[in-house]
């Protein structure tokens, strides 16, 4: 009874790490993910910790996240491990609103994001 197990997208040499509900806009999350993006694990993790952005915060989580879900579930070498995707999705929007002049209104929209994290092990070069 139920759907079947849907299969799992990542390599055997990938580990994933999601962050959901982050109160930060999208626009502004992808800024620091791109930041991350291609980099080794230890200096993204570097860059993330100097960082002067609010959100990097929480994209550090993220990636520490996915770092220990590599070595622990998957196995996989912490030092050969770099950054192969982080990409970011929208989440909902709370909508408030804030009372101006004459009886009008002014809407305030209040954006939420969602970001993955994927870390690679490196292949060895012989």
């Amino acid at each position: 009874m139920g759907k079947s197990k849907r299969e799992s997208t990542l390599a055997d040499n990938e580990a994933r790490a999601i962050a959901v509900n982050l109160r930060t806009s999208p626009r502004k999350l992808n800024l620091v993910a791109a930041s991350i993006r291609g980099k080794s694990a230890e200096s993204a993790l570097a860059e993330l910790t100097f960082s002067k952005r609010r959100i990097a915060i929480e994209v550090k989580k993220a990636l520490q996240s996915a770092i220990a879900n590599a070595e622990n579930n998957h196995q996989l070498d912490v030092d050969r491990l770099f950054v192969s995707e982080a990409f970011v999705g929208k989440s909902f929007v709370m909508k408030r609103f804030r009372a101006r002049a004459r009886g009008r209104v002014g809407r305030l929209l209040k954006p939420w994001s969602q970001l993955t994290v994927v870390v690679r092990e490196r292949e060895e070069t012989a």
